[in-house]
């Protein structure tokens, strides 16, 4: 086995040299600016490349990335990507982004044990106990997705809640926040619809999707 990652700098010389054979150029204008319009708030599994996925080009997607998509708001590192995104990039969109199968929303759903993770997890173990009611009627194989998706409007509404945005807002900076889904199986996007562009939306925002995700799952109810 090689210690020195050999394989992977090969590959990048030859990503860089087709970059730039493809856009002569490319990487001196990425140099000179970071114009993204858009911040991405997903998980950190390896499964969910977030710019391959929606087709965009380095300095052209703001990322973050955690165990299982959360934003809490005690989390300082979250919370100035956040900040700089809004107030020194300008980004006009925020996107919380879950995915199908997550093995932290399925970790905090059985309540498995996976270490120092479980800490962080406790987050998504509050959505649960939430949407317990609700939740303890879907049949166990269509439960984990279901969390997932129950995660990214949470997610997505305390991303609604955070100082950061709510003082754009009173600015009248343009900032909507997002909540979409990853399909795994199938490669593609699910737009849950928690689309909020303001203060007075969030709560009708979060109604509509959750109605949404139950009206979903109705076929897969004990």
């Amino acid at each position: 086995m090689s210690t020195e990652l050999n394989e992977l700098f090969d590959n990048n010389r030859r990503w860089a040299e087709a970059t730039e054979a493809r856009e002569p150029g490319f990487f001196t204008r990425l140099l000179n600016q970071q114009t993204p319009q858009y911040l991405w708030i997903g998980c950190a599994d390896s499964r969910v490349p977030a710019n391959e996925l929606v087709g965009l080009l380095p300095g052209e997607l703001f990322v973050h990335r955690n165990v299982a998509n959360v934003l809490v708001h005690s989390d300082l590192n979250a919370l100035s990507v956040i900040q700089f995104a809004v107030d020194a990039l300008k980004v006009q969109h925020i996107i919380v982004v879950g995915h199908s199968n997550c093995g932290g929303v399925k970790s905090a759903l059985h309540n498995s044990r996976l270490g120092l993770a479980d800490n962080w997890l406790r987050h998504v173990q509050d959505v649960r106990h939430q949407h317990r009611a609700w939740l303890d009627g879907v049949v166990p194989d269509a439960q984990v997705d279901a969390l997932v998706e129950l995660n990214v409007l949470e997610q997505a509404r305390n991303v609604c809640m955070t100082t950061v945005v709510q003082d754009a807002w009173a600015r009248s900076q343009t900032v909507v926040v997002h909540g979409w889904v990853y399909g795994l199986h199938n490669g593609l996007i699910d737009d849950l619809r928690m689309t909020v562009a303001g203060p007075t939306d969030v709560d009708e925002a979060y109604a509509a999707a959750l109605a949404g995700i139950h009206a979903r799952y109705a076929t897969e109810m004990r």
